[in-house]
């Protein structure tokens, strides 16, 4: 029903993809491969997201990048319907739809107090990291899935991970390394005690 309401599957699943992850940018082949979308289809979806306003672009590296206009006049709609708080993208596989859920595949690897994307996720190296992970984790699991998700990113990942207290002691003596991630541009998975009161969109309603 939704694809017939905006006209097109491929535009659904970029609107997916873009809402679900606030923040984060994407080239054109990554966004073909995640959504398993033919390039040439993608390529006109993005032309007509662009000319709407509903993404921005940006050249980087000889590599034009996408991601979500989180100024856009619509965007808390658009991102209700489409957002979720969590990656779900729906793709087929031996024609069966699966969601995948960022948020529940973490929950794997222990208790996790905060989760987060940075680095080369949102083209923002302050921080020097990509990945940090809060809580108490089993290493192992946790290894687990970042080699799931470089095999997945086609990218090594830098990663951290740290108790919820060595947090926010972190936090109370600023550390640099806190504040470098404080001030970096990032997407959070997971903080359900608003370790940094900053969810889908940091913009303020106006």
């Amino acid at each position: 029903m939704i694809e017939q309401l905006f006209g097109s599957k491929t535009r659904v699943k970029l609107l997916q993809l873009f809402y679900s992850n606030p923040n984060r940018s994407f080239y054109v082949r990554e966004i073909t491969r995640k959504i398993d979308e033919q390039i040439n289809s993608v390529r006109r979806e993005l032309s007509n997201l662009l000319s709407i306003g509903i993404i921005t672009s940006d050249n980087t590296n000889n590599k034009l990048y996408y991601e979500v206009n989180q100024k856009f006049e619509y965007y808390r709609p658009l991102h209700q319907i489409f957002g979720n708080g969590v990656q779900k993208i729906s793709k087929k596989k031996n024609n069966d739809e699966e969601q995948t859920d960022i948020e529940g595949d973490l929950k794997t690897i222990g208790h996790i107090d905060l989760a987060l994307y940075t680095g080369q996720f949102t083209r923002d190296n302050i921080s020097g990291v990509d990945f940090l992970v809060v809580g108490d984790v089993n290493p192992n699991a946790l290894q687990k899935y970042v080699d799931g998700l470089e095999a997945r990113e086609n990218k090594v990942i830098r990663y951290t991970t740290m108790s919820l207290n060595d947090f926010r002691y972190r936090q109370q003596i600023r550390d640099r390394f806190i504040t470098k991630i404080t001030q970096a541009k990032k997407q959070i998975l997971i903080d359900p005690y608003d370790l940094f009161a900053e969810k889908v969109n940091p913009e303020e309603e106006q």
